[in-house]
């Protein structure tokens, strides 16, 4: 069998690699008490565990690995991408059903915006999708309240400076339509901040009316309705993982 984890991780750690819940939710779960390691009750997230090896109980049940699951949500606006909501707001929980496994987003959006959302209990995948050194690119289309012109297309490309002095740019901003008072733009990301987008546009002076994630790397959106999720096929998967090393490689620094 192959060795989820080879070395020793702290407890919290340990039962998020393993995919039974986020490191947050483990942490409370060891502190109540209801996990023990080897018959032994430990109240420490950070207490060392060796996953493979040692026997793990919560509330007397043994965890093991479970399968990798990989999953796209079409996010509808006004939902928020996170576990629990301080505000009683809905939350993309709402939309999985009762009998999936436990799923983590991969990365979020933010309440206002739509489209393409990751979930998977394989931790360490998400990790690799967040991260800058894979340089996966996000697309997204915009609908802005104003008639785009190429002056503006071109502040995107070269930077913005935020009103917090800090300078954030695009990887590719394009013309997609647009109608009497609106255009619609395609803008891509390389490496995305908090409301990256918006603050951009914002210090442009001008309102976004929607933002829709239509593609991470090579995914698409494509013809999923509104508030569906499905399974990314081995095929989607696939291809996600090697788009991510292909670009992991052609930025390693050759010695």
């Amino acid at each position: 069998m192959h060795d989820v984890t080879p070395r020793k991780v702290g407890l919290a750690r340990a039962l998020s690699k393993l995919g039974f819940c986020s490191r947050a939710q483990a942490a409370q779960l060891i502190r109540k008490g209801k996990v023990r390691i080897n018959g032994a009750v430990r109240r420490d997230p950070e207490t060392p565990v060796h996953p493979s090896k040692d026997r793990i109980e919560i509330d007397g049940q043994r965890i093991a690995a479970s399968e990798k699951i990989y999953f796209a949500l079409n996010k509808p606006r006004g939902i928020v991408t996170t576990a629990s909501d301080e505000k009683g707001r809905e939350t993309v929980y709402a939309l999985l059903s009762a009998d999936l496994p436990w799923v983590a987003p991969v990365g979020r959006l933010d309440k206002a915006s739509e489209g393409l959302l990751l979930l998977t209990n394989d931790s360490e995948w998400a990790a690799r999708v967040t991260a800058p050194e894979t340089h996966l690119d996000k697309t997204y289309h915009v609908q802005v309240a104003r008639i785009a012109d190429a002056a503006l297309l071109e502040a995107l490309k070269n930077g913005i400076r935020t009103k917090e002095g800090e300078t954030l740019g695009v990887k590719g901003a394009s013309l997609l339509r647009q109608g009497e008072r609106n255009s619609w733009l395609e803008i891509i990301l390389e490496e995305g901040r908090n409301r990256h987008i918006r603050r951009m546009l914002e210090t442009l002076g001008m309102e976004v009316l929607r933002l829709i994630r239509v593609a991470i790397g090579p995914l698409a959106l494509g013809d999923l309705p509104k508030a569906a999720v499905r399974r990314l096929t081995a095929e989607e998967k696939l291809t996600l993982d090697r788009t991510m090393l292909q670009n992991a490689k052609n930025t390693t620094p050759h010695l």
